[in-house]
């Protein structure tokens, strides 16, 4: 790595330059972000991911710079164009725009005004007026370039041509563009309007159909509603600083005097401006806002996929999954302690009597025969009702009945994934796996996901696909990591997400495991094929074997520290065992003792939380959660209730909660708290119980405003009975033909549990 790039970084990231190098190197030999991160702190001076991934895309945005300075050297090189003074220049340029700007006058250009005209031999007189003389007559100097066979047909034309050569050269000046692009930036005003005739179609743009702020306080959602209220040919929108100092600002750079000759200078500038470096600068401008939007709404959605990541699980336990229908009925799945599907069947709790009277008895004989440990309920159509008639049942209280956010459920059901897993059931037996297995272990079901499906960010599909992707992909990898996985019970999409692993070294594991049964140890996985010794190394610490030949196989213990644990177990004249066990024994360690070049005291401290807790969960503990018995739709709620509610979305303008009505609330980020609030990101997270109070709610719109201040102002109720829903049904309902056509018998467990017809 170049070494004024480390310097850069270095400064730019407030960080030491060995830590920024020794993060560079661990980077190019292969070594993963978690990896880096966990058991290599000595080296980088204990950076933790945020940082060492901050490094990483610096690194590559660099990469990418010096690619484009070496593409510009070349082609200035091929075209004989390249002298000492122009290279250093590029040398020297650190951003990728003042890099453009430098390199703008030398680009080949299509035919433009300015080249017309310098075909037409007028660049001398543009010569004549730029030197902007005070004796320099335009009008008779322009005379000696009247040239019929070349369209120059009297002064006039000689004068507006060289004016065009003059607005070409100004526009592609690197400091007046430099200038002028740090003036759009700091002051530069966005303004919509509705595109005439749109009013209604585009009602839902209705709060920018005459908009106006300054761009650069301008929060992300807004700056992206527009964008897309623009691309779907509802608005109209500008991006532009005040034209008169704009134009005052080329004048004094390019204007030298009050010499009819400098009029004609003065005369190129506001036509460059107006034709040219205005136009290029919004575009420059509107990037740069829309970067900046980008950036902000990427760190939201991957601030929020994190919380839901790592929501608490419940662990392994037989559970009773319930995908909730009117017309349908409810799909019912029944899943053991490790997540296999036992069997399913369909019950109709809200049609006739004798229809409820079986599911009654269906649901109370399986849980009683198969010993269910936990209830879980999808929370889309019909869940507060299917709720309802569960809760009825009067079941044990030791039996947990948990609502499950059941996002992008329906998206697995019909996925590769969920076929190759489930070949011979539909997608709505998949859908309730997926919801009972969610509450067993979220992180596990949910990067079967395509992270963008689970619905947990604002204009996710409007912002850079490529950066978004990046950064959901890390959040994953690193929530992946800082839990582990069990190598034996993982699913490849889990394990895919290993550091040091992909799909294919997954898959590999899978089918090594399938093969040759479960694994025994961590070193067994240098058998599998494919399986090398970088990625062994990078991912052997977050892979767990419980009950393996090692007693450390089951932590996060990286096996190259597992001689080091022995000597401490022998100079205290005990097993490894033992050392786990035995908190007294550990006390005794002396870790200064075994500092050596290569472990240090942060590796060491590492070490002894994991002896004092192996392969601990970092997540919190599973608490059931209930909505308020008797509120389930959204006509039964009235301004003041205070409910509780969790947390389903954090959004730049405020938060929206699910209270168990089929529609979530909107929290205006003003309602957050008694307190300003400026992030919300800052006062809740995505999971979070909260109490809300509700402020008003618009039922022809279905819309709940609500509040979680400590006595917040209520609003009038809308009109009673408007507009009712039983809410929208589901994708997870929408049978896919092909795999109805597929499908095999559900397994008759059911019937053989209640003896049913």
């Amino acid at each position: 790595m170049i070494e004024k790039h480390i310097l850069k970084i270095t400064k730019e990231l407030n960080l030491q330059a060995r830590q920024v190098a020794a993060t560079a190197i661990l980077l190019e030999e292969g070594g993963t972000v978690p990896f880096i991160a966990r058991y290599r702190k000595e080296k980088t001076g204990e950076l933790d991911e945020v940082q060492i991934t901050a490094i990483r895309d610096r690194i590559e945005q660099l990469g990418e710079l010096d690619k484009r300075r070496d593409s510009i050297l070349s082609s200035l090189k091929e075209r004989s164009l390249l002298t000492d003074v122009l290279q250093a220049k590029i040398d020297q340029a650190e951003t990728m725009s003042t890099l453009e700007d430098i390199y703008l006058p030398f680009r080949p250009k299509k035919r433009t005004r300015a080249t017309i005209a310098k075909e037409k031999g007028l660049e001398p007189l543009s010569e004549i007026l730029w030197a902007q003389d005070m004796s320099t007559d335009p009008k008779t100097a322009a005379a000696a370039f009247i040239d019929s066979a070349k369209e120059v047909a009297d002064a006039a034309s000689a004068l507006a041509g060289a004016r065009d050569i003059i607005a070409e050269r100004i526009n592609d000046d690197a400091a007046a563009r430099a200038k002028l692009r740090e003036l759009y930036i700091s002051q530069g005003t966005i303004k919509s309007k509705v595109v005439s005739g749109k009013e209604e179609e585009g009602s839902k743009f209705k709060d920018y159909f005459d908009w106006t702020e300054p761009a650069s306080s301008a929060p992300s959602h807004r700056i992206l509603a527009m964008r897309r209220g623009e691309e779907e040919g509802f608005l109209f929108t500008r991006l532009t600083p005040p034209e008169d100092q704009a134009v005052a600002l080329l004048e004094a750079m390019f204007v030298k005097n009050s010499s009819p000759a400098a009029q004609e200078v003065r005369t190129a500038v506001q036509d460059c401006y107006k034709r040219l470096l205005g136009f290029a600068m919004e575009g420059e401008a509107r990037v740069h806002f829309k970067k900046r939007a980008d950036e902000e709404a990427v760190k939201v959605f991957a601030d929020n996929l994190r919380e839901l990541l790592l929501s608490a699980p419940l662990g392994q336990k037989n559970v009773l999954a319930i995908d909730p229908g009117f017309r349908t009925g409810c799909k019912v799945v029944l899943l053991d302690r490790q997540g296999k599907l036992l069997g399913n069947d369909v019950i109709y709790p809200e049609k006739s009597a004798r229809e409820q009277a079986e599911a009654a008895t269906m649901v109370k004989t399986v849980i009683t025969k198969f010993n269910v440990e936990a209830i879980a309920i999808g929370n889309g159509t019909a869940s507060r009702e299917t709720e309802t008639f569960i809760r009825k049942l009067g079941l044990p209280t030791s039996i947990p009945i948990v609502m499950v956010n059941e996002s992008g459920a329906s998206i697995y059901s019909a996925s590769d994934v969920a076929r190759e897993e489930f070949p011979n059931h539909d997608i709505t037996v998949r859908g309730a796996v997926s919801i009972g297995r969610r509450l067993m272990d979220p992180l596990a079901e949910l990067v079967k996901l395509d992270p963008k499906s689970i619905g947990v960010g604002q204009y996710q599909h409007d912002v850079d696909q490529t950066a978004l992707k990046r950064s959901l992909d890390d959040v994953v990898v690193s929530c992946v990591n800082s839990v582990g996985v069990e190598v034996n019970t993982a699913s490849k999409n889990l394990l895919s997400y290993v550091a040091g692993l992909n799909s294919r070294t997954a898959a590999s594991i899978v089918g090594y495991r399938d093969e040759n049964g479960p694994f025994k140890s961590r070193k067994e996985l240098q058998k599998v094929p494919g399986l090398g010794p970088k990625s062994f190394e990078q991912a052997a610490g977050f892979l767990r074997i419980r009950g393996g030949d090692h007693p450390l196989d089951a932590s996060s213990v990286h096996p190259e520290r597992y001689t080091l644990i022995d000597q401490m177990a022998k100079d205290l004249g005990c097993t490894v065992e033992e050392l786990v066990r035995d908190s007294t024994k550990r006390s005794k360690i002396d870790a200064k003792k075994y500092v050596s070049e290569d472990v240090g005291l942060p590796t060491l401290q590492d070490i002894l939380s994991e002896l004092a807790k192996p392969g601990r969960d970092p997540r919190q503990q599973f608490e059931a959660f209930s909505f308020k018995e008797g509120v389930d739709k959204v006509e039964d709620l009235q301004p003041g209730m205070k409910l509780p509610g969790v947390v389903t979305n954090v959004t730049a303008f405020g938060v929206f909660v699910d209270i168990g009505v089929h529609q979530d609330g909107l929290v205006h980020i003003s309602q957050l708290s008694d307190n300003f609030v400026k992030n919300p990101a800052e006062v809740v997270k995505v999971g979070q119980r909260v109490q809300a109070t509700v402020l008003e709610v618009d039922l022809p719109r279905k819309r709940i405003s609500l509040s979680l201040k400590t006595n917040p102002e209520v609003g009038p109720r809308a009109p009673k009975g408007a507009n009712k829903t039983e809410g929208t049904q589901r994708d997870v309902q929408r049978f896919n033909d092909r795999d109805r056509k597929n499908a095999a018998p559900a397994v008759d467990w059911f019937t053989a549990a209640t003896k049913k017809r």
